[in-house]
């Protein structure tokens, strides 16, 4: 019986294998779940409205991490829970994934201009990782991990976009 894999799931064995490659084989961090997590990131972030799923209480997109602060602290926990996991991969994406897009995000016009993603989205995974009750209890782990390893996935998902693009992008 042949099997015919979706292009959802052909982009997650690529996206693994190259996290997997790089954070095992390159960096010398063998840890699964961390590929996990950041797989699942990156095919949750094909998606623009993803990246900007979180509203205001209008309905209203927010694009900026610091409208995503001020709507977290208006939430309860478990949306401001939510909110800071997503403001964590919101500025881990940027930060690994597109870095060249951070002069915008962050130009003298936007409320983001004073904000360090770097220090942002570590503090924002850290918050995220406190709730370790149910039904986060598996993901808290990962979390704390990305907090204290941000600059390395941050390294590490500017390596992989660097190999999808000598992969397929000539």
């Amino acid at each position: 019986m042949v099997r015919i894999i979706s292009g959802e799931e052909q982009l997650k064995n690529l996206f693994a294998g190259l996290l997997e490659n790089t954070f095992h084989a390159e960096m010398g961090i063998a840890d699964p779940h961390l590929v996990d997590y950041l797989t699942d990131l990156l095919l949750r972030f094909l998606r623009s409205e993803t990246i900007f799923k979180v509203r205001d209480l209008q309905g209203h997109r927010l694009e900026e991490v610091a409208c995503m602060l001020l709507e977290a602290e208006q939430s309860h926990p478990r949306p401001r829970r939510e909110i800071h996991r997503h403001i964590g991969d919101f500025t881990l994406f940027w930060s690994g994934v597109y870095p060249e897009a951070l002069k915008h995000l962050k130009s003298l016009d936007r409320k983001d201009f004073l904000i360090n993603y770097r220090d942002q989205g570590k503090r924002s995974y850290y918050i995220a990782s406190t709730y370790e009750q149910e039904p986060y209890e598996n993901e808290a782990p990962v979390l704390r991990k990305i907090s204290d390893l941000f600059d390395l996935c941050t390294k590490g998902l500017q390596q992989v976009r660097q190999e999808w693009e000598l992969e397929f992008c000539g």
